[in-house]
């Protein structure tokens, strides 16, 4: 997937977590996460392994430390309970996820094109330079 979003123009660091836990680690900078910034934001899998995506949710809205960084539920189930669950749990949107390359390229694109160029937010989850008004949207 990262390469894949790095071949199609995706500018923004991705970092991917094989599970629930490695997530939360590597979001409260545990080690060997130590030196990783926080995330402009989270996109989440509610099927993780050994964490399950609603409890990462929950720890990451949780938290004074992490609760800015928007978190974009990304999964197979279009089911209401689970969407109503996660903005109970306060996700910042839910995505179906894409069926094929090409859906989940173009929603990279879309994600980065609104969340990264056009939103503004805080300093303590923005960790790269805003690009100027002219350029934010093309």
């Amino acid at each position: 997937m990262q390469e894949a979003f790095r071949e199609n123009g995706f500018v923004s660091r991705l970092n991917v977590a094989r599970d629930g836990e490695q997530a939360i680690a590597m979001l409260r900078k545990q080690d060997p996460y130590s030196d990783m910034a926080l995330p402009a934001l989270v996109l989440l899998d509610l099927n993780l392994p050994r964490k399950k995506g609603r409890d990462v949710l929950a720890e990451i809205k949780g938290s004074d430390a992490l609760r800015h960084v928007p978190v974009f539920i990304i999964s197979t189930s279009t089911r209401e309970e689970d969407v109503l669950s996660a903005y109970d749990l306060q996700a910042n949107c839910y995505i179906p996820k894409p069926i094929d390359l090409k859906g989940l390229l173009d929603m990279g694109k879309l994600i980065e094109a609104f969340w990264i160029r056009l939103v503004v937010l805080p300093d303590e989850v923005r960790s790269w330079p805003r690009p100027p008004v002219s350029q934010r949207i093309s």
